[in-house]
């Protein structure tokens, strides 16, 4: 399925793994919502670590069924929160628990992404949201749109990689892309293509 295969996971993993052993300032306001998205992220990584354990280029139909449902229960109740609260920031749910609804949100359906994009600027103008995480959002919505994306986060589907070899999908001045990545605070585009190929096949050596 292009959906999954468009290697959305990668940074996705690595931003839910740092999310969830942040700790919460003692004085957010909702304390519950936090524990809930924490709670429905686990759920999320659970699953696509086992389609990256079991073999992410051959994944197995069950486990993709198991996703899409689990994306579109979140997907429902993330439209919830930002009808109550807008876009959560710290202050509401800790910045755990706003990683947390990002990571859910980068798993949503196009459409809501699309919608929700203008809220995910202005977050990240606020400082709501780090610009790693924006990157990946902007890109993500891009490249859904059929645009080039401009910060290089996405890579094609694997049956289009070069062997084990990531091919991104088409970036915008790709000769500056990698100016654009460091005012975000992402790695270049070359360290990033190896970390993917570790993700993914971890029993693939590094070039030295």
């Amino acid at each position: 399925m292009k959906l999954l295969l468009s290697i959305w996971l990668a940074l996705s993993l690595v931003f839910a793994s740092f999310a969830q052993h942040r700790t919460a300032a003692p004085s957010i306001r909702l304390p519950r919502l936090r524990q809930e998205l924490l709670k429905r992220v686990s759920e999320d990584q659970r699953i696509r670590g086992e389609l990256i354990k079991k073999g992410i280029d051959h994944p197995e139909p069950a486990l993709l069924d198991q996703m899409n449902r689990t994306d579109a229960i979140n997907t429902a109740r993330l439209k919830v929160i930002i009808k109550q609260h807008g876009w959560p920031g710290p202050k509401l749910i800790g910045r755990d628990g706003t990683d947390a609804f990002f990571l859910l949100a980068q798993h949503a359906d196009p459409a809501f992404q699309k919608k929700v994009l203008p809220l995910v600027q202005k977050a990240y103008s606020r400082g709501v949201l780090t610009g790693q995480n924006y990157a990946l959002f902007t890109d993500r919505v891009l490249v859904e749109s059929g645009k080039p994306q401009i910060y290089g986060t996405s890579a094609k589907p694997f049956d289009q990689w070069n062997g084990r070899e990531p091919v991104f999908e088409p970036i915008e001045d790709e000769a500056n892309v990698d100016k654009r990545r460091a005012a975000v605070g992402l790695m270049p585009l070359s360290e990033y293509r190896e970390f993917m190929k570790q993700l993914y096949f971890p029993q693939e050596k590094p070039k030295p």
